[in-house]
This record gives structure tokens, sequence and C-alpha cells, in this order.
């Protein structure tokens, strides 16, 4: 029975791989956009049509990963992550042979439609087989993975389009490559016999919960601005030089990653941990904003990658916790939305404080900071609702403490031998 089984480190490893398909979207093309450009120079409206074939699917994702997060808790999560993955490699292939530009950006969005379906699956998963610091923990390592692959898949991406604009692509077809390993190694989990998901009223779970989700939005907005604004600022410096803006870029990815490992000092003080997480990212950004030199710079980005790294994991962590199994996806897609809403308004924000004028970045990037370090410390005032105690205990078996753990999110590992490791 599935109800009988275990999450260990081959379900952990899948999610968090399957995590990374959606950033392969985001930064695959970024390498290869002026070849694409020049390929396309003919078409009218290409010069917005191809950045707009890059931004695109984050602005779909935004926008349906709350019908994503519908459909999880509805048809259940295996069966959506196995259409979107089919989805994802048909739609992600499509360009290798697609000869119009237009469609080529259509079927861009059909990438957005999956990537919001498989980033909702795999974090729905996350808070359906794990609970207290292993959740948090496969959280946080979510963060680390997303974040070392978006690096690598930048690479990657350079190195296959050196030849043709079009090869990268054939990085999609990992899509259908998951496939098999989806079907074998996850299963649909259940909410356990003794707590029917019935017995949790519907609105006391979100209540409270609309400030982090807010946050998320937040938290989006700053997981963008070192990775657009960085190498601008260092073009104030009088630094153009694409390898040396690779260095600062990598320097921002590190501190997101030891950020992001932080939980195991925070633990579950989740008011504290948001604090610290935006005052570092401000005090980052501000140093950005003030440096007077290269070295300066990569200092400061990756003192605000520190602080974006711990806001993610922590914001997730705290909704999973508060959030009953059967809205849980719906949970997980609205988080997925925030993020990939502030990301999209990022750019804009900034465009809208400097007025279009370069010159003006460095006060932009300090009101930024301002503003940051004012959110953290109202994250001392978040009023949120504890998450409940598990009632009972499931059916004895093999697995009786997965099946608590499902069905209300909230259990802490009580006893040894809760959850294999990670």
């Amino acid at each position: 029975m599935n109800g009988e089984r275990v999450a260990g480190w081959p379900q952990s490893a899948l999610l968090l791989l399957g995590s990374c398909l959606p950033v392969l979207g985001a930064v695959l093309l970024a390498p290869v956009l002026p070849r694409m450009q020049a390929h396309f120079a003919d078409v009218p409206g290409a010069a917005v049509l191809v950045p707009l074939s890059l931004t695109l699917p984050a602005l779909v994702v935004a926008l349906l990963a709350p019908f994503a997060g519908l459909m999880a808790d509805r048809f259940g999560r295996k069966p959506l992550l196995c259409l979107a993955l089919v989805l994802y490699s048909l739609c992600g292939l499509l360009p290798l042979w697609l000869p119009s530009l237009p469609a080529i950006v259509a079927s861009r969005a059909g990438i957005g439609l999956a990537e919001a379906a498989i980033m909702t699956a795999c974090t729905t998963l996350m808070g359906d087989y794990y609970s207290g610091t292993r959740r948090q923990r496969l959280f946080a390592l979510q963060m680390v993975a997303t974040s070392l692959s978006a690096a690598l898949f930048m690479g990657v991406g350079g190195a296959l389009g050196e030849q043709n604009w079009r090869t990268p692509f054939w990085l999609y077809a990992s899509g259908v490559i998951f496939l098999p390993l989806v079907l074998r190694l996850l299963w649909e989990p259940r909410p356990s016999a003794a707590q029917p998901e019935d017995t949790v009223p519907t609105g006391s779970a979100w209540s409270g919960l609309q400030a982090l989700y807010l946050l998320a939005v937040i938290a989006g907005v700053s997981l963008f601005i070192v990775p657009i604004q960085g190498g601008f600022r260092l073009a104030l410096l009088g630094v153009d030089n694409p390898a040396q803006i690779g260095a600062t870029m990598a320097a921002n990815q590190l501190g997101v990653v030891v950020g992001a490992l932080s939980y195991r000092w925070l633990g579950q003080h989740t008011r504290r941990a948001l604090l610290l997480a935006f005052v570092c990212a401000g005090c980052g950004g501000a140093w950005l904003a003030l440096a007077g030199s290269p070295l300066q710079v990569a200092a400061a980005v990756t003192l605000n990658g520190v602080g974006v790294g711990m806001m993610l994991p922590n914001l997730i962590g705290a909704i999973m916790a508060r959030v009953p199994f059967a809205q849980r996806g719906r949970a997980s897609g609205l988080f997925t939305a925030s993020i990939f809403a502030g990301e999209f308004a990022s750019p804009l924000v900034v465009l809208a404080l400097t007025g279009g004028v370069p010159e003006s970045l460095p006060m932009a990037l300090l009101v930024v900071a301002i503003v940051q370090g004012a959110i953290g410390l109202c994250c001392l005032r978040l009023r949120l609702k504890s998450p409940a105690p598990a009632q009972g205990h499931a059916p004895a078996s093999d697995n009786r403490s997965f099946q608590a753990v499902a069905a209300t999110g909230t259990a802490r590992s009580s006893r040894p031998g809760t959850h294999t490791p990670l």
C-alpha cells in the first residue's frame, strides 16, 4: 500500500533535481539571445519577441501556479508532476524545429505552464513526505540546488549555443528522462485515517498567511536584484569584463547557498529568521549602492545573497507547517506564483526608481535596501497561527509516522526513526 512507504534519500534527491527544471527555463536562453536576435533580425517586432521568449515563462508561472496548486489538491501531486514533465519536454523541444519566432514564443508559454506545475508539485510533495526540521532541511537544500543549477545551466547553455542557438533546447529532453524515475520512486500521499481532511476548518489554516505571501513577493523582487543589476553597478565603476562580472555573480550565489543552509542555526524561529534575512539583504544592498570598488561590490553581493538565501526556505517552511494536507497544493502554488511575480517585477521596480537614468542606479539600490531593512523589522510583529499539534496517531504500520505527517503537515519528530535521512 502507498500509505506504508517512507520517503528517504531517493525521493529527496529526485524532488530536488526536479525543482531545478524550472530554473533551466529561466537561464538557458540568456547566453544565446544575441544569436537568436541576429537570426530573426528581419522579423517585425523581433527586438521585443526575442527577450520575451526568455521572460514569458516566469510571467506564466506567476499567473498559473495557483491553478496548478488547485489541480495538485484535486487530482493528485504525482499525476500533475507526470503530466507536467511530458509538457515540459514537448514544448521545450519544439523550438528545435519551429521556423517562426511567434511560434517559438508561444511554445515558451507552454514551458511556463509546465514549470508552474513542476515546481508546485515538487514543493508540495516535500511538504507531504517530511515534517519538522527534515522538511526545513529539504526546503533549504531546494534553494541550494536551484542556485547552483542556475550557474551550471548558464554555462552549459552558453557552451551548447556556440555553434547553433537552437542546440541548448535539447536539454528540455530531461523532462521525459525524469518521468520513469517519478513513476517508480514517488507515490501519491494520503491523509491519515486518524485525522481525516474534513476535520481541519478551511479558513483557519490560512489565517495570518497573507503576510507570508506578501513577503514571498518581496523575496522574489530581492532575489533578482543582484543578478540583473549587479553587472550595471559594476559598469558604473568601469568594469565591463564578462569574466569579472561572472565571478561577482558567483559570489552572490555562494552567499545564497550559505544563507539557505542557515536553517541549522535558526531552526523554527520564523520571525527571527525573516528579520535577519531582510536586514542582511538590505545591508548588502546598501553596501552595493555605496561601493567604491569592484572588491567592495563582490563583498556586498555576497552579504546580500546570504539574506536572500535565508528568505525562501523560511517562508515556505512556515507556510507548509500551517496548512493542512488537503490544501497544501494550493499553498505551494500561491507561494510559487508569489516568488515568480516578484522576480518578474524586480527589474520594473528598479527601472521605476531610476527613471531610466543609469547613473541613478546606486540611489535606487539604496532605496530598495532601506525598504528591505524596514520590512525585516516589521517581521518581528508578524502574527502567525501556530501549527496545530498532531491529534492522535495514525494506525499502526511500518509508516505510521509518515501518515501522521501527511495528515497535518505539522507533527514534529518525537521518536527516533520517524524519517529516513535525506
